[in-house]
């Protein structure tokens, strides 16, 4: 409707831009929570390699994880993001590490630009590629490390089934 493809119906320009930039915080705020636990998770995986005295000294850091997520992410995990209908898992953990990468809480919508909200993806994927170059590491690939993701729901139903077998 912005660029005229469609026709604006009842909106004027200024609503239309509004929805928009109400459109992009929301997701600013999605990406952000989802960085928020990719990056528990790749803390975990380097306090984990940092306790194992045959991986201490490998040059595994928390950028290693992160890579491997984005770049090498097991074909289960690929899988699963797809049922779930997310079609670029690249993208979504690239933008949310980066939003991490600065914030420390989710952002109040004032606290932010409309410039850096209509264009957050670009300044995002550079976060994550300054992050990430932050430090040097050792390249692993998904078959180095065993892991899977899970839904919070699907994650509770895991453990209430253990519960119940104990």
């Amino acid at each position: 409707m912005l660029q005229g493809l469609l026709p604006a119906e009842s909106f004027t320009i200024e609503q239309l831009q509004t929805i928009l930039i109400d459109g992009r915080y929301c997701e600013v705020r999605m990406l952000y929570y989802v960085g928020k636990d990719l990056m528990r998770w790749v803390e975990q995986c380097a306090e984990f390699v940092g306790r194992e005295p045959g991986l201490r000294t490998s040059g595994i850091e928390w950028q290693s994880f992160a890579d491997m997520l984005v770049e090498d992410s097991p074909d289960p995990v690929r899988e699963k993001l797809r049922t779930w209908g997310v079609a670029d898992y690249r993208s979504i953990f690239t933008r949310a590490i980066g939003l991490n990468a600065v914030f420390a809480d989710a952002p109040d919508r004032t606290a932010l630009a409309d410039d850096f909200i209509r264009n957050y993806h670009h300044y995002a994927d550079h976060l994550y590629e300054c992050k990430r170059s932050a430090g040097s590491y050792a390249p692993i690939r998904s078959t180095d490390f065993e892991f899977d993701l899970f839904a919070s729901g699907e994650y509770s139903r895991m453990l209430e089934r253990q519960w119940q077998d104990h």
